[in-house]
């Protein structure tokens, strides 16, 4: 299956003749259960054609098949982890990418190292690929740093918190690529949520005007929080790029294979100054929004269990079994290797400093304020409060 390009398509005729305006009730859209995708593996793992992606993953070997199965095994346990730590006190927050371990996989193995990436906070998968020490990514989350590692070692940007304003930076980079006469590209990822935000909106007009080597990955989980997709547009996301000039294609974004194809074909097309392209991955986020989410108080069960048949990593490991390129010892190796990962992420963190509490007062005003002055003083003393108290018990 496959879904043309926005950009090129035409608009179709009225079929209502005489200029006449068609029943409001004929004319309301019809929601599709199954939307139509690009998509190279089908949720059981069989193979299947499509004619526009095939040669992006033609040469692909068994070898490469079983690291992209490795990359998505290894993971989601060191998210898996992360989420542990986080319910045991040792981080303060954790989003988790539970369910899209193939979006992100794929994607990142698409890119080139001299390719940048501009991640949002969610992109532990994209990480991986571009060699980022998973362990960096959680001193941010424990509130020990701002990062925890040099975006220019990687050209992997430090994650943004601020809901979609990363496109911009990729935007504006994308432009400094093409006036530096280089051939590499950019990718920008955001959420299904983020791409109601004015700055993505912005960056495709620049994008689009500059003719900037950038693409925009949109990982379409369906929910931004407690909103899902439904609520924020009215047309199919990769839709959008039409209305900027520029292709947008949805792929099946639990399918490893095509989301490699698809943006493998979008960062060449940059690489060689045709433009930006919007790739929206439609994907499920099997997970909360963040540690500090409940999804059972606005998602049903039944939908969770739905996609959860869809996860991304069986349908790999049917693919590989059933075509013959992995056996027993290799799914025993690496389950060896993620449990090694998962200690290692565990000692790591539990042997970071705890984070300086007074740190949340700097650097609020360039120049101080009493206000803030005040507010220290009195978080200092409920600190100090606790020194006080008798173990066991509240002071009295």
């Amino acid at each position: 299956m496959t879904v043309e390009s926005t950009a090129a398509r035409k608009p179709r005729r009225s079929s209502t003749g005489g200029g006449k305006r068609a029943s409001a009730k004929k004319a309301a859209p019809q929601k599709s259960t199954e939307p139509e995708l690009v998509q190279l593996l089908t949720p059981e793992g069989k193979r299947v054609e499509n004619a526009e992606y095939d040669g992006y993953v033609a040469s692909i070997t068994p070898e490469e098949l079983r690291g992209l199965y490795r990359d998505m095994v290894l993971t989601r346990r060191f998210d898996a982890e992360a989420t542990a730590l986080q319910r045991q006190g040792e981080l303060g927050l954790w989003a988790s990418l539970l369910g899209q371990e193939a979006a992100q996989i794929g994607s990142g193995r698409a890119t080139r190292d001299d390719d940048y990436v501009f991640p949002t906070y969610r992109e532990h998968g994209v990480a991986w690929c571009r060699g980022v020490d998973p362990t960096n990514l959680l001193g941010m989350f424990r509130g020990v740093n701002n990062g925890g590692w040099d975006p220019n070692s990687n050209n992997f940007h430090l994650y943004t918190i601020v809901i979609g304003s990363q496109t911009l930076h990729a935007t504006g980079y994308a432009m400094g690529v093409t006036k530096d006469g280089a051939d590499s590209a950019v990718i920008a990822y955001f959420g299904d949520g983020a791409s109601s935000q004015g700055d993505v909106a912005e960056s495709f007009t620049f994008s689009a005007v500059y003719n900037a080597p950038v693409v925009f990955f949109c990982q379409n989980n369906q929910w931004a929080i407690s909103e899902p997709t439904e609520r924020q547009t009215r047309v199919p996301l990769f839709q959008r790029a039409q209305g900027y000039g520029f292709p947008g294609v949805r792929v099946d974004g639990n399918d490893v294979l095509a989301v490699l194809a698809v943006t493998r074909w979008a960062l060449e097309r940059a690489r060689t100054g045709e433009g930006p392209a919007l790739i929206e991955a439609f994907t499920y986020r099997m997970g909360a929004h963040t540690t500090s989410d409940d999804p059972t108080k606005y998602r049903r069960d039944e939908e969770r269990e739905a996609w959860e048949a869809k996860d991304p990593i069986l349908r790999l490991r049917a693919y590989l079994e059933s075509e013959g390129h992995a056996d027993e010892a290799f799914f025993a190796e690496l389950e060896d290797e993620s449990e090694a990962l998962g200690k290692r992420v565990r000692e790591v963190v539990r042997a970071m400093p705890d984070p300086d509490l007074m740190a949340i007062f700097e650097n609020v005003y360039a120049d101080g304020h009493a206000l803030v002055d005040e507010e220290r003083a009195q978080f200092a003393a409920y600190q100090a409060s606790f020194a006080d108290a008798p173990a066991g018990g509240e002071g009295k």
